[in-house]
C-alpha cells in the first residue's frame, strides 16, 4: 500500500510517499521523500487505510531525505494517532537533515514521539554574576585552550543553525519552481533540483533567487528571468535533459 498527498501547486504530488506493509498485527511503514507541507495529510491517509487490529506502527525514516518544520507536524499527528487508537508507534533510523532538525528542536532522534511527550520547560537560567563580583579562583577557571574549543564550537553550532533556518524559509519558493520545472520539462523531482543548482552555479546566483525568478516567470504576467539566469537555465535544462 502507498500513499501520496496533493499540495496546491498544479496539484502536482509532494515530495513524500509512504510505503505500508501489514504482518501479524503490526504495520511497517517506510516514508520516502521529504516532510514538508502536506506531509501530515499523506500520514493521515496512510494511517486511515490501515486494517482494524493493529496493535503496533514502526516507521523506518531512513528514506527522508528533508524536513522543515512540517515534520513536527507530522510526528504530532503521529503520536495523536498513537494515543488514540491504543497503539505502540516507533520511529527510527532518522538521518542526515532531518536527524540535525529533530536535535535542534530537543528531540530525540532515537525516540521523538516520547521525548516530545515528556518534554519539560527547561530550568531557569541561574542569574549573571554581579560586575563587582569577585573572579573565581584560577583553579576554578576552565583551561584557556578549553574554553577556546568551547567558542569555537559555540560559533560553528551557530552558524549552522542559521543556515538550517534560511533552508527552511526558502524551501516552499523552492519546491514551487521545482513544481514549474517539472511541468515544463516533464522531468522529475530531482532532475528539477539539479537545474536549479546548476543555474545557481552557472550565474553566481543564490539558489533561493533563481527559484523565485523561475516561479514569477511562470506566472501570466510575470517578469522573465534576467538574460544571465535565462541562459543559465537552458544551459542546465539542456545539461540534465539532453
Amino acid at each position: 500500500m502507498t500513499s501520496a498527498a496533493r499540495t496546491p501547486l498544479a496539484g502536482r504530488l509532494n515530495s513524500l510517499v509512504i510505503d505500508a506493509r501489514v504482518e501479524a498485527g503490526r504495520a511497517r511503514l517506510a516514508p520516502r521523500g521529504e516532510l514538508v507541507q502536506g506531509c501530515a495529510d499523506t500520514l493521515a491517509a496512510t494511517l486511515g487505510g490501515l486494517p482494524a487490529g493493529i496493535d503496533r506502527i514502526d516507521l523506518d525514516m531512513s528514506g527522508v531525505v528533508f524536513m522543515d518544520t512540517a515534520g513536527l507536524q507530522f510526528l504530532d499527528h503521529l503520536g495523536a494517532y498513537g494515543d488514540r487508537h491504543r497503539v505502540t508507534v516507533r520511529t527510527a533510523h532518522w538521518n542526515g537533515q532531518p536527524r540535525r532538525i529533530l536535535e535542534l528542536a530537543g528531540l530525540d532522534a532515537e525516540a521523538p514521539l516520547r521525548s516530545a511527550a515528556h518534554r519539560t520547560d527547561p530550568a531557569p537560567s541561574p542569574p549573571a554574576p554581579s560586575p563587582s563580583a569577585p573572579s573565581p579562583p584560577a583553579a576554578s577557571r576552565p583551561a584557556s585552550a578549553v574554553a577556546l574549543e568551547r567558542a569555537e564550537r559555540l560559533d560553528q553550532l551557530r552558524e549552522e543553525v542559521g543556515q538550517l533556518r534560511h533552508a527552511i524559509a526558502s524551501r516552499p519558493v523552492i519546491d514551487q519552481a521545482r513544481g514549474v520545472l517539472m511541468a515544463t520539462h516533464s522531468c522529475t523531482p530531482q532532475e528539477a533540483w539539479d537545474i536549479l543548482r546548476e543555474a545557481s552555479q552557472l550565474s553566481n546566483t543564490k539558489l533561493r533567487a533563481v527559484a523565485a525568478a523561475v516561479t514569477a516567470g511562470a506566472e501570466g504576467d510575470g517578469p522573465p528571468p534576467p538574460p544571465a539566469l535565462r541562459r543559465a537555465l537552458h544551459t542546465a535544462v539542456a545539461h540534465r535533459l539532453s
